[in-house]
């Protein structure tokens, strides 16, 4: 009898526990909005850390939230959301991050590339463990067989010039689809970072898609599942070629897969709105 109370108790805990937790995401959401700002006519952003750091006890509220999400509560998520909450809090810990040193610092390396690894100090509790921005994408997002989404790659933002934008709003389950797209083709779309080059014939793109090619490999349906598989980077660089290219015959070139991928400097300035 006592076993069956207790199961009913924690049950109640639970679902309390879950009803507390704001799957929209609205403390994120409301920084974000205040101060992420576009730039590149929308394919890039910068962040008003100093903002950030005048809004300090709020970001802290909202990374309190994350943190008290036990790993019971998660898993019994849909997908979406499980992701949707990833993306967030990668995001929402690598400002903190930056503004434990702000404005004293250049770049997310300033940290240290050994000691003092910015991505793989575990600065923050999450699921009840201690976690760092490399175990959210790498051990997290990015595990095979977990989510197997490459688009993730245009959401999470390492705080860095190079790196795609960080979005002027929360990642929501309702919505992730569109909004994993939308920063797809918003990335592709910056010529700074990606580019057809008539010159050499080459489809100049981000190192992104050289560090992860293997994410590029594993059969991403789209997030429904209802897509051809993509097998390849050039196999899902043909589906953008209209961004990545003016010119119809070098559009036709990166459709049919013939342009040779070369990778652009990775910028890892500090992408603050003061530079």
């Amino acid at each position: 009898m006592r076993f069956i109370l207790l199961v009913l108790a924690l049950s109640v805990i639970s679902a309390a526990s879950a009803q507390r937790f704001d799957h929209e995401h609205k403390a994120w959401d409301a920084l974000v909005k205040k101060h992420v700002v576009l730039a590149d006519r929308g394919t890039a952003s910068r962040v008003r850390y100093e903002g950030f750091r005048r809004d300090r006890p709020a970001l802290k509220s909202y990374l309190d939230a994350l943190s008290n999400v036990a790993a019971p509560e998660f898993n019994g998520w849909t997908k979406s959301r499980r992701m949707a909450f990833l993306i967030n809090a990668y995001n929402a810990f690598t400002v903190e991050k930056i503004l434990s040193r702000y404005p004293d610092i250049r770049s997310i390396w300033d940290f240290g590339k050994i000691f003092g690894n910015p991505f793989r100090d575990e600065f923050f509790m999450l699921l009840g463990e201690s976690y760092s921005l490399d175990r959210i994408e790498h051990e997290t997002l990015r595990r095979p067989g977990a989510y197997d989404e490459p688009r993730v790659h245009f959401a999470v933002n390492c705080a860095s010039i190079g790196c795609p934008m960080l979005r002027e709003e929360a990642y929501v389950a309702a919505r992730l689809d569109a909004q994993l797209e939308e920063q797809t083709r918003r990335f592709l779309s910056d010529r700074m970072r990606n580019r057809f080059d008539p010159g050499s014939g080459r489809l100049e793109v981000s190192m992104i898609f050289g560090w992860f090619e293997v994410d590029w490999t594993s059969g991403f349906r789209g997030f429904e599942g209802k897509l051809p598989p993509i097998r390849s980077r050039e196999q899902f660089l043909a589906k953008y070629a209209d961004l990545l290219a003016d010119d119809p015959a070098h559009q036709r070139a990166i459709r049919e897969e013939k342009a040779e991928l070369s990778f652009l400097d990775y910028d890892w300035g500090l992408n603050d709105a003061k530079r």
